[in-house]
């Protein structure tokens, strides 16, 4: 009985392990992304209201 427990923990430990695994990776190949300035979107969008400067 023992050794059931042992293996199923075992596998359970493996199944967590490997999806941290896959989930580091594809976080690591995800390309981020950032939004233009208003400035350089062109005429196309209309602009947020006005910043303080």
């Amino acid at each position: 009985m023992m050794y059931w427990t042992l293996v199923i923990c075992l596998i359970i430990v493996a199944v967590v392990l490997l999806l941290a695994v896959v989930t580091t990776s594809k976080a690591y190949g995800y390309k981020h992304t950032v939004d233009p300035l208003p400035e350089e979107r062109g005429d196309k969008q209309q602009t947020g209201p006005k910043q303080p400067q």
